[in-house]
């Protein structure tokens, strides 16, 4: 698998309280901000990597992908270059496909996986018409 960049996923009890717990009382910086005002994801520079708190997690699932169970508090987000490959190659492998690919409202096409223990491992694609692509400067 060919990982481009990859950042660890917390889905927080309390959104609220924990981002201003890695904002301010860590003093993380922040990479970038998204969704609606109310309900922001954030997503903060962690040394060499990133760590993004976005939705929530009620302790019945895991606030992203469908699976349930109790391994979604924390997640891993692996950015691939063709998650339509990676998902014909980990099927046939063996592996745990908890959601198939599938472009998202927020433009990334993302499949959900599990490792053997079931934490959840979601893999994105990031299409040539993203934001995430165009130079912002």
């Amino acid at each position: 698998m060919d990982v481009l960049s990859s950042r660890v996923l917390l889905r927080p009890r309390d959104p609220g309280r924990s981002r201003r717990f890695y904002a301010e009382t860590l003093g993380l910086a922040v990479f970038r901000e998204f969704g609606p005002p109310e309900h922001p994801g954030t997503v903060f520079f962690l040394g060499q990597g990133l760590l993004e708190l976005s939705g929530a997690w009620d302790g019945a699932g895991d606030g992203g992908g469908d699976g349930g169970g109790d391994g979604g508090a924390v997640s891993l987000w692996l950015q691939v270059r063709d998650v339509t490959a990676e998902e014909a190659r980990l099927r046939q492998a063996g592996v745990e496909v908890l959601r198939g690919a599938r472009r998202e409202p927020w433009g990334l096409v993302e499949l959900w996986i599990a490792d053997p223990d079931g934490h959840r491992i979601v893999l994105v694609e990031v299409p040539p018409d993203h934001p995430l692509r165009r130079d912002t400067r």
